[in-house]
Order: structure tokens, then C-alpha cells, then sequence
């Protein structure tokens, strides 16, 4: 989603010193109201490893969800689009589907006994046996498919924009959608839905999360996950941080990247 920003006008009449003055007012307005000043109020949080786990490098992490001790993680690219589950404390494979090309593999979630994947451009999202990821049906959306994730009755999805919006968790069909109040021009991407009703999300291509209030759009908080990839562990493949997920019956989450060696246990605290 673009949006261009207002030109400021000044006339003839005002000083040198006033002109300053005003276009320095008028980039400042400016830059709060596309989201790209931080306001001051905004919690601060960063990500503080507590353990780390091996990654598939090959992996083009695009989703990452947990649900009864299993790990769902969906990767991107087409021609190397898949939906893997394994087991979370052995990393054992459980399931696995791939994606035919030129499909492009978007967010994942899991809603009851259904695992919904999202495609990039591809206007497809297709509903999956949550146990052996077969596919059941597909339906159509508007847009790009970015990020997914369940809030109660309700799927969350992101599309590259600021905005949010709700889906039925059976037809898949919008049924309303947010818009963030500040940080206007993020570019929402991997989502989830944690147990206190908020949402976390990475802002693409930055190595930051936002903590959302979906019913408002408020950003409740900004989270550093900057620096979680040694230099010396990337290579000419790694991507950015996208993966985000809640170890259920914890205060962590489970963060990754994309063709990242690593996975990394996290607190989000203080900065």
C-alpha cells in the first residue's frame, strides 16, 4: 500500500526563519501521520533469548504457529512452497505438504481441525486436515497474503499494508477489518494471535514486532529483535525475521527468519 505524502506550501510573505519553522512543522506532521515517527508513549520492548533451536536454512519461513505440541511452519518461493508440521520437542516430521509452482506459500493457522495456508499473489487460500495437512478445499480473496493467524472465532490476515482484516474461519470471507492509528505505512507481514487477545506481528522488511490491539489498531508496543543472527551465521541466502509464534503455557515466543539457521526462544522485556 503507497501513500504519498502532503507537499507543504509557503509564500513570499513569511521570513526565512518562519518558512523553516513551518517545514519543519509540516515534516514532522507529516511523518506521524505515515507512521514513520515513533511517538515517545509507545512501550519499548526487546527480544531477550532464552534458548535456541536448530532451523531449516532451507527454509523461506513465511508462517509459524504452535498447537498442542506441534510446530507449523509454512515457507514461500515458488517451486519450493511447502506446510510442514513436526513434532515441537523432537522436531521429528509429522506431516508435510508442498505446493505445486507457481504457487507462492504465504502465513499459516490453525483453527480447530483445520490448517488454513495463504499464496502471495496467487488469490488462494487453501483449508487443510490439520493432522495430515491434505488438502480439503481452497477459496478465493482479494489481494496479497501476507500473514495469518486465529483470534476465537476469527482468522486475522495481513496483506503488506497497515490494515488487518477479519475472516470466517470456515468460508474464509471477510468480515471486517482494522486499520493501525500510528505507524501507518508498516508493512504488516507474519501474525499471531497470542492468548491475551493482542496481536504480534513483524514489520516487514525491519527487525521489529508490533504488539497490536486489533480491535482499536493501537500499537501497544515495539519490539526490538534486532541482532538475533550472528554475523558470522548469514550467509548470501538469509533473509529477513519473519516467524513469530507463543510457546503455549509460557511468557515466550518462538521467533525465526527466513533461510535462517536458527530459531530463538524469546521474553519480550523492557528495553
Amino acid at each position: 500500500m503507497e501513500r504519498k505524502p502532503r507537499a507543504s506550501v509557503a509564500t513570499r510573505q513569511f521570513g526565512p526563519s518562519i518558512v523553516v519553522f513551518l517545514a519543519a512543522t509540516a515534516l514532522g506532521i507529516s511523518a506521524t501521520a505515515c507512521g514513520t515517527d515513533e511517538p515517545d508513549s509507545t512501550p519499548r520492548l526487546r527480544a531477550e533469548v532464552v534458548a535456541t533451536r536448530p532451523h531449516d536454512p532451507g527454509f523461506f519461513t513465511q508462517g509459524l504457529e504452535i498447537h498442542d505440541g506441534v510446530l507449523y511452519e509454512s515457507t514461500g518461493l515458488s517451486g519450493e512452497s511447502l506446510v510442514r508440521a513436526t513434532d515441537l520437542a523432537t522436531g521429528a516430521e509429522l506431516a508435510r505438504a508442498d505446493l505445486p509452482a507457481p504457487l507462492f506459500g504465504e502465513g499459516i493457522t490453525r483453527t480447530g481441525d483445520v490448517l488454513w495456508q495463504l499464496t502471495y499473489k496467487d488469490h488462494i487460500a487453501i483449508a487443510r486436515d490439520a493432522n495430515t495437512l491434505t488438502e480439503l478445499h481452497r477459496a478465493r480473496y482479494d489481494g496479497e497474503g501476507w500473514g495469518l493467524c486465529t483470534r476465537g472465532d476469527r482468522l486475522l490476515m495481513s496483506n503488506g499494508s497497515a490494515t488487518l482484516t477479519f475472516r470466517d474461519p470456515r468460508t474464509f470471507q471477510p468480515t471486517g477489518e482494522i486499520t493501525l492509528t500510528t505507524r501507518t505505512d508498516t508493512r504488516l507481514n507474519e501474525l499471531d494471535c497470542a492468548p491475551d487477545g493482542s496481536v504480534y506481528a513483524n514489520a516487514w522488511p525491519t527487525e521489529k514486532i508490533l504488539r497490536i490491539d486489533p480491535d482499536t489498531g493501537t500499537v501497544l508496543a515495539v519490539i526490538d529483535a534486532s541482532g538475533l543472527l550472528p554475523r558470522t551465521a548469514r550467509t548470501p541466502a538469509t533473509d529477513v525475521l519473519n516467524g513469530i509464534a507463543h510457546l503455549p503455557g509460557t511468557d515466550r515466543f518462538l521467533l525465526t527468519g527466513k533461510n535462517w539457521p536458527t530459531s530463538y526462544e524469546v521474553r519480550f522485556v523492557p528495553d
